[in-house]
């Protein structure tokens, strides 16, 4: 009996990497991709798998870097993309760059031989019609005008295109907290009932004024002519708040109101910068208010001069650009389907991941997924130990709603991981140092995320067709 095809929406990394993963399933899939019928602003080719910006996929090491562990998943997982990546490096270090037109070259000619894999350039406008029954979207932070309506009408969301307002999150274990301390505004408990559910990082007036200044004098990022959407007031840049008066930041998201600072009670900070929980481990805080178009090493550098984040290591930094996400912990369940209709998967940054590889890992995800439920062998996801369990976990449930616009693309980072301890001496008792003792935690952390691959991998059901 003749298997039908799965269909997806977008020949980009994660539209590729599906439709890859299907095809080695032993299912059928067709793949749809506008270019050249219709360009986009961004594109210069009409090869699959183009990269648009850098060539590069970050740092290789798994051992060491949270997106190395995801290649090295990728690569245990018959990644077309890391395949294609890892055949077409060039020189970078610790990282993993690829010669951009060779590797997209490879790519579309795996594809283009694959005897289950149909191209089919056109543009889907609307929703997918009704009766493709097993859907792939991965249409990227450049979906259609039209797609894009379509998917608004269905899921009854507001907005689905416009800036993203980034603020930056930082992992809980670099923050001082002999600096600062937990408390809310007034101590006035949220939803939750906790009465200190933020970080507070006071400042005095000297600080202040020379944050404003470093804020006024940063270098900040360029938008694209295609970029150019007007600012929202409740999304403004600080350094465009800071513009309209330096005592604007003061009274808005660092005012210091309502705020007892726990190790020095008597004095009253001029200014204080709120950091609020992101995720469900608690192990990364946002930027309260911190979206910001400053250029991330000039962000390093100011941010880090903020009492108590002398030391920050960042998560993510911020920014604005425009892009188009679902709001997925709303929308999708945890088999990247649309839960409004479900013969729709979602792949991609259109998910709420930020970079590459992690697009390309959602598109692996949601191919494997897909296969599997035509095959009628539906899996379940891969723990929460592994980076793609993690990123899943984190777009579909993970991230704590703060209201409209809380949730935000993430990449992938050791803080959407469970926490691991390490021992804190090493065999002969020498007690070791915070650096040493870090890199043996992201060692564990990453054998333990290989090993639950691995044990997923072998109580998976074959994909293969029989």
């Amino acid at each position: 009996m003749s298997i039908p095809p799965v269909h997806v929406v977008g020949g980009g990394l994660a539209g590729s990497e599906a439709a890859w993963q299907i095809a080695e399933a032993g299912v059928p899939v067709v793949l749809h991709e506008m270019r050249p019928v219709r360009g986009t602003d961004a594109h210069q080719t009409d090869g699959l798998a183009e990269l648009v910006c850098s060539n590069s996929f970050r740092a290789d090491d798994w051992a060491g870097n949270a997106v190395g562990l995801l290649h090295a998943e990728m690569r245990r997982l018959g990644s077309i993309i890391m395949a294609s990546g890892d055949a077409h490096q060039v020189p970078a270090g610790g990282a993993l760059a690829v010669d951009r037109d060779g590797f997209s070259r490879a790519v579309t000619e795996r594809l283009e031989a694959h005897p289950l894999v149909t191209i089919v350039r056109e543009e889907v406008a609307g929703l997918p019609p009704a009766d493709w029954d097993s859907v792939i979207v991965a249409t990227g932070p450049l979906t259609s005008p039209a797609l894009t309506e379509a998917i608004l009408d269905l899921t009854g969301e507001g907005q689905l295109s416009f800036f993203d307002a980034i603020a930056p999150i930082v992992h809980l274990d670099s923050i001082d907290m002999g600096v600062c301390w937990r408390q809310s505004r007034y101590d006035k408990p949220g939803p939750g009932g906790d009465a200190a559910a933020y970080i507070n990082c006071p400042m005095d007036r000297t600080q202040y004024e020379a944050f404003i200044d470093a804020l006024l004098a940063g270098p900040k990022s360029e938008f694209k002519d295609w970029e150019n959407v007007p600012y929202f007031d409740g999304c403004l840049p600080i350094e465009v708040m800071a513009e309209r008066g330096r005592e604007t930041l003061r009274h808005g998201p660092m005012k210091p109101v309502g705020l007892t600072n726990a190790h020095k009670p008597d004095e009253k900070p001029h200014a204080v910068v709120q950091l609020r929980q992101d995720n469900a481990l608690g192990t990364l805080w946002n930027m309260v208010g911190f979206q910001t178009k400053l250029k991330h090493g000039a962000q390093t550098e100011i941010f880090r001069t903020i009492p108590g984040l002398e030391k920050a290591v960042f998560a993510r930094l911020g920014g604005l650009h425009r892009n188009t996400f679902l709001n997925s912990p709303r929308l999708l369940d945890r088999q990247l389907r649309l839960k409004a209709q479900p013969r729709l998967r979602f792949a991609g940054q259109v998910t709420g991941v930020e970079g590459y590889v992690e697009s390309a890992a959602m598109g692996l995800m949601a191919g494997r997924f897909a296969a599997a439920e035509r095959l009628g062998r539906p899996v379940e996801a891969p723990p929460a130990t592994t980076a793609h369990g993690a990123l899943i976990g984190h777009i579909t449930g993970g991230h704590l709603d703060a209201g409209a616009g809380s949730f935000q693309p993430m990449n992938i980072n050791y803080g959407l991981l469970p926490p691991l301890e390490v021992a804190k001496r090493d065999a002969e008792g020498r007690r070791l140092g915070a650096k040493e003792r870090g890199r043996n935690k992201k060692r564990a952390v990453g054998e333990r995320a290989l090993a639950d691959l691995d044990a997923w991998l072998a109580g998976a059901p074959a994909l293969a067709a029989e």
